[in-house]
């Protein structure tokens, strides 16, 4: 036998000895299993900057971790699930691009997202073909930027649900070199010149500070559709989804159902909303308790525990049931599978996806869309991701509210 996989072996027979002895939480701490999700571990450049806003469906480990939970099959929401819940299965998107803005490299994207749409049955969107582009935020094919295991998890999600909404959209990957809101505005310009795109994801955020009207300027492009992740902290306003230039993108529960549409909703309890304390207030928003701009537009499924299925194999351990059992264990960084992933990180390509498919960008001002047509929407009506007084501004009822925003898509007329 190799003396390394001997050595492996051995390694991990006397993990699972040790770890059932390690501290486990009492009764009393218990968590519903299914409750349980891991964030993606996304670098930030420094304290306070910007992060992606996933997390993953995990478990309680032996020894004692909340760990991602990975499998080797397709698991969560797919694609066949998605489009019956928002109403747009058989529609085409003519081969219009969506535009994924993300930090740092992920080298295995486009064969993992080659992995994802060849088991779910989706058309091949490959370099070769034209489908797929990936790119640095000075929209050049090289330099790539430092990768990272945390933020390629985020860009197989983003890629995963342009597929799964769109999947005749062509994609395009910009990676910026950090995750600052220079390198990320750079890269949202890249997308915004390149031929093609008309919608463009962004599923990160930070807090709000003095700079985000002047950074403003890289969410302004008329004829586009930019959309961001309203964020998973619940009750609380995060940039740029507060940008008066994007659609803020909420997110809900999403749950199979025996009604009429076959699903339900909810708002999820992690969503970012709320009333920004810097940017003002959209001419198309009408809402009366807050003076600026409010947080969310509109919204979709966001909860881990109603998780979307991602394909997802960077990480720094390899690729063997060894390194998927440390993985189970919550000792190395990234994935090696498959994994039910939510966040309002899943949020944001679901509705840039649903504008690409709408094929209107080039008539529509920011996300004033919606706001004109909310008949084609499915109104979010329970549910509450904080304590705001009760007020809609953390508490979803008919009509518009900060969670859910004016709602899920119903097809692609609301947007």
């Amino acid at each position: 036998m190799n003396p390394r996989r001997r050595a492996a072996i051995i390694f991990a027979a006397l993990i699972s000895m040790v770890l059932p002895l390690a501290a486990i939480p009492s009764a009393g701490a218990a968590v519903d299993a299914s409750k349980l999700s891991v964030g993606f571990g996304c670098a930030s450049a420094r304290a306070g900057q910007l992060h992606c806003f996933g997390r993953i469906r995990a478990h309680r480990a032996s020894n004692g971790k909340v760990a991602p939970l990975t499998v080797t099959s397709p698991t969560g929401l797919l694609p066949a699930d998605l489009q019956s819940a928002y109403n747009v299965a058989g529609l085409d998107g003519g081969g219009r691009t969506v535009a994924i803005v993300d930090a740092y490299d992920d080298p295995k994207a486009e064969a993992d997202l080659t992995h994802y749409r060849s088991q779910l049955g989706l058309p091949a969107c490959t370099t070769a073909n034209g489908c797929f582009k990936k790119v640095n935020q000075s929209g050049q094919t090289s330099p790539l930027p430092a990768t990272d295991y945390g933020w390629a998890e985020e860009i197989s999600l983003d890629l995963d649900m342009v597929s799964a909404i769109c999947p005749s959209c062509h994609i395009l990957l910009v990676e910026a070199n950090e995750p600052t809101d220079a390198a990320l505005g750079a890269a949202v310009d890249a997308a915004a010149a390149t031929s093609g795109v008309v919608a463009i994801s962004n599923s990160y955020g930070g807090a709000e500070d003095a700079t985000i009207l002047t950074a403003d300027a890289h969410f302004n492009h008329p004829g586009i559709a930019v959309t961001a992740s309203s964020g998973d902290s619940g009750y609380g306003v995060s940039w740029p989804a507060s940008s008066q230039y994007v659609t803020a993108v909420g997110g809900t529960t999403l749950n199979r159902a025996s009604n009429a549409r076959g699903w339900t909703e909810t708002a999820w309890s992690g969503a970012g909303s709320g009333c920004s304390a810097y940017e003002p207030k959209p001419s198309w928003q009408h809402d009366t308790a807050c003076a600026r701009r409010t947080v969310a537009d509109v919204s979709a499924v966001a909860d881990p525990a109603t998780g979307v299925g991602v394909y997802d194999t960077y990480n720094n351990c390899g690729t063997s049931a060894f390194c998927d059992f440390l993985i189970s264990l919550g000792l190395v960084s990234g994935l090696d599978g498959w994994a039910a992933v939510g966040g309002t990180s899943a949020s944001s390509p679901i509705i840039a996806s649903v504008y690409a498919l709408a094929g209107n960008t080039g008539g529509i001002t920011y996300g004033s869309y919606p706001y004109a047509h909310t008949s084609a929407l499915f109104d979010v009506t329970s549910g509450s991701n904080g304590s705001c007084g009760g007020t809609y501004l953390c508490t979803a009822g008919p009509g518009y509210d900060g969670p859910t925003g004016l709602g899920t898509p119903n097809g692609t007329g609301g947007f």
